[in-house]
């Protein structure tokens, strides 16, 4: 049985709570959450039994396929005989509670500190995206990890998302579009527009914790187009602060709360990769008069055709559905790997990963070093643009191109 231990109980971990529930409706039965970890023991209680504590906070997204849109997941959903016992000191949890792994849902600038103290007591770990609050950070987490033979993985779906799984395959040697030779993103005023904090969370806009559209959807992203174009190799990025004061607004409209903003809510970015695709990325939490966005998202082009959203146009102009495509033609072996036991859900498909490689002694697929890319990738958007050149992935990786990461990197004891 792998008991694990959760930190951090903010709204997003509903949906990582629905993850663990379709596990436990899939069969998957050896694993069991016995212990929660929050600042105030409240909001822990919330998530422990239907019909006690105090309730649950709503969603603060309506946005279809965001998890912040998840509410109402209760740990009795799916094991209603588990004792839970509570934390408010991630570090006393570490020590005392009956755990074997530990989930980190916390903000950017805890990770590297949670992490230490899941290493220092022995705690296999999977870390909430993206990886660090740096890539120096990020790079000790990794180097901890393997010096203590621990599993240690990072909590970044976007690997397990149905859509980016048929696009892996459909770009790829087995498939009927690749290979990948170009993308378009581009996303303005469709998220927290125009002037929102978003998900409520005020850390999210300030450059010192962490914060920024560049790393809090970049690794997302980027993440995704690794899987189908390769290694990005570098970037070239601009950065602005569109908004340079947000608000939080009642059910009415009404302003109740304006906060400073001095990290990113607007990026664009050029990258290459070994492969030879190039591509062109824009995404904003900024932008008044309404959203914008290109195709039905990501648009991709590859030798053998387009795909946009669930819609594929083939080089002969003929049309067809990208899932639709994938499940009867994909091999059974990719099925099965790509969703077992039925699994659709990419927080359970994670989650199950994870876990997987606790029971093996192995690294998950979204380890800490595929984290670690990811992230080197969306700062590299970042130092571009400090640094008005191009930068490679590989000088963010090694600290060469660290000019925006500097005083991050000093906060924290990270820096020399």
């Amino acid at each position: 049985m792998i008991r694990i231990g959760i930190v951090g109980c903010g709204r997003i971990l509903a949906a990582h709570l629905r993850g663990y529930r379709l596990l436990r409706e899939a069969g998957v039965e050896d694993f069991q959450i016995a212990a929660l970890c929050a600042r105030k023991e409240e909001d822990a209680r919330m998530y422990i039994r239907r019909g006690e504590g105090p309730p649950q906070r709503p969603p603060v997204s309506d946005i279809p396929g965001d998890p912040l849109a998840i509410g109402d997941e209760y740990l009795s959903d799916f094991q209603p005989d588990v004792p839970v016992e509570v934390y408010t000191d991630y570090r006393r949890m570490m020590a005392e509670a009956p755990i074997d792994a530990v989930n980190d849902f916390t903000t950017h600038e805890l990770h590297h500190q949670v992490a230490q103290a899941a290493f220092e007591y022995g705690k296999h770990l999977l870390t909430q995206k993206p990886l660090a609050v740096s890539v120096a950070a990020a790079r000790w987490m990794c180097q901890e990890a393997q010096r203590r033979g621990l599993v240690f993985g990072v909590f970044e779906n976007f690997r397990q998302n149905e859509q980016t799984r048929y696009l892996t395959w459909a770009f790829g040697p087995q498939g009927p579009l690749g290979p990948l030779q170009m993308l378009y993103l581009g996303y303005v005023a469709t998220w927290w527009a125009p002037d929102l904090v978003v998900a409520q969370t005020p850390w999210r806009h300030r450059r010192l914790e962490g914060g920024g559209l560049s790393l809090d959807l970049g690794v997302h992203f980027f993440d995704q187009i690794r899987q189908v174009a390769g290694e990005v190799t570098a970037i070239c990025g601009q950065t602005a602060v569109v908004e340079p004061r947000r608000v939080i607004r009642d059910a009415q409209g009404n302003v109740v709360q304006q906060i400073d903003c001095d990290a990113d809510d607007t990026f664009f970015a050029a990258f290459e990769s070994t492969s030879g695709a190039v591509g062109n990325l824009c995404a904003s939490w900024a932008g008044r008069g309404g959203p914008t966005r290109m195709g039905q998202g990501t648009v991709w082009y590859g030798a053998g055709g387009r795909v946009t959203g669930n819609e594929v146009t083939l080089a002969d102009g003929t049309s067809a559905a990208l899932d639709e495509l994938f499940w009867s033609q994909a091999p059974e072996e990719l099925k099965q790997r790509w969703f077992p036991l039925g699994l659709r859900d990419s927080f359970a498909l994670n989650q199950l990963d994870w876990l997987q490689a606790i029971r093996q002694g192995t690294q998950p697929e979204t380890s800490g070093q595929e984290g670690l890319r990811d992230l080197a990738c969306a700062f590299a958007i970042l130092e571009s643009a400090t640094a008005g050149r191009r930068v490679t992935v590989d000088e963010v990786l090694s600290g060469q191109a660290n000019q925006y990461q500097q005083e991050i990197d000093r906060r924290y004891g990270f820096a020399g």
